[in-house]
This record gives structure tokens, sequence and C-alpha cells, in this order.
């Protein structure tokens, strides 16, 4: 089938599905879709605890997609893709605080190490050195490190997310489509202060689509390094977002 045959087949599913809601339509849409479940699954499993299974993610995942069907509404002007994998993430994302995953030491690790960022850059007006964090945490580079990798699978939450975690996209007001708006910029602008490598990685893996490991072959860093980079770039991220959040109270 052409791409043409494609995606006039697809925009008749889609007509015919909101048109009667008919379960064999669905049933066809959920077939076409499931593979963004296990992509958006597969990418969200990378650096997360080993007891953590891959298969209860598309399950969740698959709920999300559901979900996302049910919820979709095309005069909004936003691609299905677009709107399902969000609703597939939060799912995910939803599923796994339930479980309270991560361990208790490790929640309160990030929570110090968010708050020794954040009040870094902020004093500095500049990304953080690994040298001042660990003196402000009065800990050494090693024990950084450790925290580092530890504090890999906390940093589920994607870009697309932070706004959704101060904003309700569904339900929007004009002012607050405006806002949500302001606050990608700023996020954007965030990410342009990152130190080269950590902005590089970012790149790669939410704009570019591509996983850790490739991004290791690119930069010729492992991968573990790649995760860590990641990881010190989510948290400067989200210590803006959190100086952001205080200003507007």
């Amino acid at each position: 089938m052409t791409e043409y045959n494609k995606e006039y087949d697809l925009n008749y599913l889609w007509s015919e599905y909101l048109t009667n809601r008919s379960q064999n339509t669905r049933s066809k849409l959920i077939e076409t879709y499931l593979p963004l479940v296990k992509l958006v699954a597969h990418r969200m499993a990378i650096g997360l605890p080993q007891h953590v299974d891959t298969d209860d993610f598309i399950s969740e995942g698959f709920l999300g997609l559901l979900q996302a069907l049910e919820r979709f509404d095309p005069s909004r002007e936003i691609k299905f893709e677009t709107y399902a994998i969000s609703r597939i993430r939060g799912a995910i994302i939803d599923a796994l605080r339930a479980k309270d995953w991560v361990p208790t030491s490790v929640r309160q690790k990030a929570k110090l190490y968010e708050q020794a960022v954040s009040e870094l850059e902020h004093q500095f007006g500049r990304a953080a050195t690994d040298n001042e964090i660990a003196q402000k945490l009065s800990i050494s580079l090693k024990q950084l490190s450790d925290w580092i990798s530890q504090l890999n699978s906390t940093t589920l939450i994607s870009l697309d997310d932070f706004a959704s975690e101060y904003i309700d996209s569904e339900n929007s007001t004009p002012l607050q489509i405006v806002e949500e708006y302001d606050l990608k910029n700023t996020i954007a602008e965030a990410i342009e202060r990152l130190p080269e490598k950590e902005r590089i990685v970012v790149s790669l893996y939410y704009y570019e689509g591509l996983t850790l490991k490739e991004i290791s072959y690119i930069l010729k860093l492992s991968e573990p390094r790649i995760s860590q980079l990641h990881t010190k770039a989510i948290f400067r991220l989200r210590g803006s977002l959190s100086r952001i959040k205080t200003s507007l109270i």
C-alpha cells in the first residue's frame, strides 16, 4: 500500500470512529497505534531498576492509548500521535508513582540534589560544577557520582511533561494557553544555558528521538556517562522551573 493510501485509510478510520465509535474501527486504530505504546515504554525503561518490567510499562501504556482514543478532540488541531504519547507516558508514570518503586533513600537524595543545584545556580547565575555541588552537599566527588547514578531512574518526566505539571493543557483557558507557551519558551531558554554536553544529550534525546545508546556512539562516551549527563540536565531544568513556580506564587 502506498503512503498516500495509508494516509487516506487512516483518515477514513478516524472519520468512521469519530462518527459512530464502532468497536471494529476502534480495534483497527488500536492496532495502528500499538507500536507507539511499545516505543514510549522502551524509551522510558532506560535506566530504570532491573526489577521494573518493561511489559508492565506496555500494559499501562496501552491503557493510556485507550484513554487517548476516547478523549481525542481533532478540533484542537493537535496530531493524535502527539496527544497519545502524552497520555501513554502519563499512564506509565501514574502507575509507577502508585507502586512507589523509588526507594525512600533515593527520593531523599533526589530532593537534596535538586535543591543544591537550584540554590547554587540561582546564586551564581550559571551551571553549577560537580565540585560546587559536592561541596554544597558535603560529600566527595565519588559519592556525588554514585548519587547521580542512583538518580537516573527518577528522571522519567520529559520536556513536554514539565509544562503539564504546572498547567492543565486539556482544560486550558486562553490565559493558560499563553502561560504554557511562555513556559515552554522558558524551558527552551533553560536548555540553551545547559553545559554543552548536557545540552547536546537533551537535544538528541528529546528532539531527535535518539536513544541513550545511539547518543553514546555520537559523543563517543559510555552509555552510563550519557545517562548521567541526562540526569544532571533534567535536575537543572527542574530547578529552573521550581524557581519560576516560586516567583509566580
